[in-house]
């Protein structure tokens, strides 16, 4: 669950929080939240899926890996793509609301955080001020949290037209293994195809066709999970 406590200058003065990348630091993860705003970017490194949520939702995610636990994009603490999502970056502060204001939380229990003397980007400076590593978290929370606001009338929209469907992927390994990707949902491009021109306007009014169509593009992202595991694999040999 961890240690979500809200920031403030006094009680962390000191406290400061590594930015780089590696399993050690939490970054070993198959996939992570992303949001219709964020797709364009997204869509040139990573597959975008969602996936079904108990309440009967669906939360878009990028994939980093084919498998729970693995990130095809960590290479030792490099993240081997031009662009990390903003939920990963955003690690480990998180906004919470209260009066209506939203507030930086940190996770003291995330493995990012150091103690005063440790190395990493200090959170304030020596008068309290927040430091140039905050401001910037402040502005991916921003971002993460009113993108993550808009996703739930980007979701009704698929549902209501009925545009998402559940898929597997089989792939058949190099070293000879299967493997099977299962659990999410894709976009139904016939459906979306057969859509007629009004619907399709007001899917563009709303916002939400080019979101649709940075889904679609992802989905060819699938084959570089499977030529990253098979260089991974072939490497571990």
């Amino acid at each position: 669950m961890g240690q979500h406590v809200l920031l403030n200058s006094v009680e962390h003065r000191g406290l400061r929080v590594h930015a780089g990348h590696g399993a050690r630091l939490g970054d070993d993860v198959m996939g992570a939240l992303t949001f219709p705003d964020e797709f364009r970017n997204v869509q040139a490194h990573y597959p975008i899926v969602f996936r079904r949520e108990p309440a009967g939702g669906f939360l878009p995610l990028v994939l980093f890996g084919l498998q729970e636990g693995c990130n095809l994009f960590l290479d030792g603490d490099r993240w081997d793509a031009t662009y990390v999502p903003l939920s990963v970056q955003r690690q480990p502060f998180l906004i919470g609301v209260a009066g209506g204001e939203r507030l930086v939380h940190v996770d003291l229990d995330h493995p990012r955080v150091r103690d005063a003397g440790s190395d990493g980007a200090l959170l304030f400076d020596a008068e309290g001020a927040s430091s140039e590593h905050l401001e910037r978290i402040r502005s991916v929370l921003l971002a993460l949290h009113e993108g993550v606001d808009a996703t739930p009338a980007f979701v009704a929209a698929l549902q209501r037209l009925e545009l998402l469907e559940s898929f597997f992927l089989d792939v058949q390994l190099e070293d000879g293994s299967l493997n099977r990707l299962a659990g999410f949902h894709t976009i139904n491009e016939e459906r979306l195809g057969a859509l007629d021109g009004a619907t399709l306007e007001r899917l563009a009014r709303d916002n939400h066709l080019l979101p649709i169509y940075m889904v679609l593009a992802s989905m060819s992202r699938m084959r570089d999970l499977i030529e990253r595991t098979n260089r991974r694999r072939a490497a571990s040999r």
